[in-house]
């Protein structure tokens, strides 16, 4: 191995997509995927243990998720290079990752070669963000206040409600006439789209924004 390669820690729970992303880095002589991981738990262990250059941090994931992933593990080892990978380019996910402590955000649709310059630039001590979701955070700052809610689709949306009114997930599947896993994966994507990582925190947003009931 070359002494100046990249280290890389991959952490995604698709395997799928740790595949492609993995096969297209290696592809590169000067990055490594030392190792990968299905979920934050995970990536908590090997980041500690393996001490790679760059983490590559999926945010929509079960468990606790990306951003408290991030979240412990800057606060474990707060020299820690995190890029933040997500289909988002807007809403409050890029923001509250960078705020976290990543290094970096980058969509998962963008070119190889943009993730490849991300990871050099946040080796180097650098931040990196996409223009778009720079763009985005740019204009964010300058729009007044909205309904945090209106981000969801009308499915996120009636799953979220049902969860804060305290209903279980096989309860919601039930009520639905859909599984359990598309319970979650629609619960998952509006935690992303929320800017929360649990569903403590999704509750105390909505008591604390008092916009859910004006859906």
């Amino acid at each position: 191995m070359n002494s100046n390669n990249i280290n890389i820690l991959l952490v995604d729970d698709h395997e799928l997509v740790r595949s492609g992303i993995e096969y297209l880095l290696d592809a590169d002589p000067d990055i490594t995927v030392m190792a990968v991981a299905s979920s934050g738990e995970e990536a908590i262990d090997l980041s500690e243990r393996l001490q790679p250059d760059v983490i590559l941090m999926d945010l929509n994931m079960p468990g606790i998720g990306g951003s408290e992933a991030i979240k412990r593990i800057v606060r474990k080892q707060p020299p820690a290079k995190i890029i933040a990978l997500s289909v988002y380019d807007d809403g409050p996910v890029p923001q509250q990752s960078i705020t976290l402590g990543a290094k970096g955000y980058i969509n998962k649709g963008c070119p190889v070669d943009e993730m490849i310059k991300a990871i050099v630039m946040v080796y180097q001590g650098k931040s990196y963000l996409s223009s778009a979701v720079a763009s985005n955070l740019l204009f964010s700052a300058q729009k007044p206040d909205e309904n945090v809610f209106t981000r969801l689709s009308s499915r996120e949306l009636q799953i979220i409600s049902k969860i804060v009114d305290g209903h279980a997930i096989s309860d919601i599947a039930d009520a639905l006439a859909i599984s359990p896993k598309t319970v979650n994966t629609h619960r998952y994507r509006a935690h992303e789209k929320l800017g929360v990582s649990n569903d403590v925190e999704l509750v105390r947003l909505a008591v604390d924004t008092g916009q859910l009931k004006n859906i």
